[in-house]
């Protein structure tokens, strides 16, 4: 764990003012409008745009809009576009807010194209968060009907991220 430092309020709480640093950088990095990290008892919550923030980044030179706004996400490069009456509510959703990666490593296939058969607990895609990355998997066997991301894209908590059916 990385040492406290900074001035002690009158609470005497210490902020890890590097840490904060890093979470304000991540926000420009992946397009993202808000991160929130736990340690114990202590929660650090960065975000940008207003609303209410326990810590707040320095300001951001024309940081792009999240990619998360809009209303659907385009498909990868390479698989067939979601038909416009995909069941995205039985989509699998993303766990939590990251950067998607549709293969293991760069340069190497996807894990899963539209059409390919899947069995439960196959990995389908990562979803990188605070540089861990975390395999998201089938959650039902079937095949893959759409992919709703694009590699590298950002991702909110919840959002769809495939269909398989």
């Amino acid at each position: 764990m990385a040492e406290r430092k900074g001035s002690a309020g009158k609470s005497g709480m210490n902020v890890d003012t590097s840490l904060v640093r890093e979470l304000a950088e991540m926000l420009g990095d992946t397009g993202l409008t808000e991160i929130e990290v736990e340690d114990g008892d202590r929660k650090i919550r960065v975000s940008r745009g207003g609303g209410m923030a326990m810590a707040a980044p320095a300001p951001m030179a024309a940081a792009p809009a999240p990619a998360a706004a809009a209303p659907a996400p385009a498909p990868a490069p390479g698989n067939d576009p979601a038909p416009a009456d995909a069941d995205v509510a039985g989509a699998l959703k993303s766990p939590m807010v990251g950067t998607v990666y549709l293969a293991p490593e760069p340069g190497a296939a996807d894990f899963v194209k539209v059409g390919d058969s899947v069995k439960e607990g196959q990995t389908l895609l990562i979803v990188e968060a605070m540089k861990v990355m975390n395999p998201i998997a089938a959650d039902k066997s079937g095949t893959v009907k759409a992919i709703l991301v694009e590699n590298a894209q950002p991702v909110e908590f919840d959002q769809p991220l495939v269909v398989v059916g």
